[in-house]
């Protein structure tokens, strides 16, 4: 049994695989000024509470895209599980080649994704995490991350909405009943969710032109990829874990004990 952890830019994720049990995924606000003790002891009573025992967790793993939280991070998984955590990062046996300009630029979140969607679906396959930031990754028949694309999320399209436009406010993310809106929250969630929509039918429609390859599996993940699914039919497949299986998969092939 371990503890996988996924620190992205808004939240962290946390789960726990017992085989091919998971239980989760929770969530805390991801913050570069707690403590190590303030998130040790968070992850400790929250796994108590959702009966984990965390006497049986052989070990941890976590993936980030946040570096100035993880040596605090780190000091709470070993002070408070007594576990030394696996990072994914360079040097990690994931069975991907980064074929990259910089594979040290490429996101371990990208990487842990694009990981899960190729040992999962198969490759070829698009990867479209719907978080922060909306990113489109490409891996080949072959395992190799090829390429990448990164567009504002859908929230902070939203936040700069509301934050940089007096009269507009801030507003939910869902799809109005028509595109022809007839009032201001209506007319900005039309924007948004259409805008999005047609983003990604036109990305995935290039990468496809671009590489010949019209029979790409499309991929989605992400806290806000369930409003874009379904609406489309440029996206195949919708897994909300598939970060959290991406981590499972990594952890099997740096697992302490190998």
């Amino acid at each position: 049994m371990f503890l996988a952890i996924d620190v992205g830019n808004t939240n962290i994720n946390l789960g726990v695989w017992n085989g091919d049990e998971f239980h989760g995924p929770w969530r805390m606000i991801t913050s570069n000024k707690k403590t190590s003790d303030e998130y040790g002891l968070f992850i400790k009573q929250l796994l108590k509470e959702k009966e984990i025992d965390t006497d049986k967790l052989k070990s941890v793993i976590i993936s980030s895209v946040v570096p100035n939280i993880m040596y605090s991070l780190r000091r709470a998984v070993e002070k408070y599980l007594c576990l030394k955590p696996i990072i994914v990062g360079p040097g990690s046996k994931t069975g991907l080649a980064i074929k990259a300009e910089n594979p040290k630029e490429v996101g371990a979140d990208r990487i842990v994704d694009s990981v899960a969607a190729y040992e999962i679906y198969g490759g070829p396959v698009i990867v479209i995490d719907f978080g922060t930031a909306t990113t489109y990754d490409v891996v080949n028949e072959k395992g190799e991350f090829v390429a990448a694309i990164t567009s504002p999320g859908i929230q902070i399209s939203a936040d700069a909405l509301w934050s940089k436009a007096a009269q507009l406010p801030n507003i939910a993310i869902e799809k109005p009943k028509s595109i022809l809106a007839r009032n201001t929250i209506t007319s900005m969630q039309a924007g948004l969710v259409y805008g999005y929509i047609g983003q990604v039918e036109y990305i995935v429609k290039e990468i496809k032109k671009e590489l010949n390859m019209d029979f790409i599996k499309v991929v989605a993940t992400g806290g806000l990829a369930n409003i874009i699914y379904g609406e489309t039919k440029y996206i195949d497949d919708y897994d909300m874990l598939l970060t959290m299986r991406g981590l499972k998969i990594i952890h099997e092939k740096n697992r302490p004990d190998k």
